[in-house]
């Protein structure tokens, strides 16, 4: 699931949540907004059996992204429909 939220200066957080173990293993975000970097933006455990990580965006900016799990490799967010040119999410913000 994403979920975004307007900022001020035109920018809006993107958040990135998955399940907890779903997939199971330490998992990140990694995308055209951290260089496809692994670890950059790893999902972290929230109180509601969620996991989550929020990156701060220029609004209007669109990206590509996958997950990256340690568990089962790369992992695409199943309710994005949108693809790039290489098959990885995108989304506008």
């Amino acid at each position: 699931m994403i979920s975004t939220k307007a900022l001020p200066s035109e920018r809006v957080r993107v958040t990135f949540t998955l399940d907890r173990d779903d997939p199971p293993g330490a998992t990140s975000v990694v995308g055209c907004f951290n260089g496809w970097t692994p670890g950059a933006h790893p999902l972290r455990p929230r109180s509601n059996g969620k996991r989550s990580t929020s990156v701060i965006l220029p609004a209007g900016t669109s990206v590509s992204f996958r997950y990256l799990s340690e568990s089962c490799g790369w992992c695409d967010d199943p309710a994005v429909t949108e693809r790039d040119e290489h098959g990885n999410a995108r989304i506008t913000v």
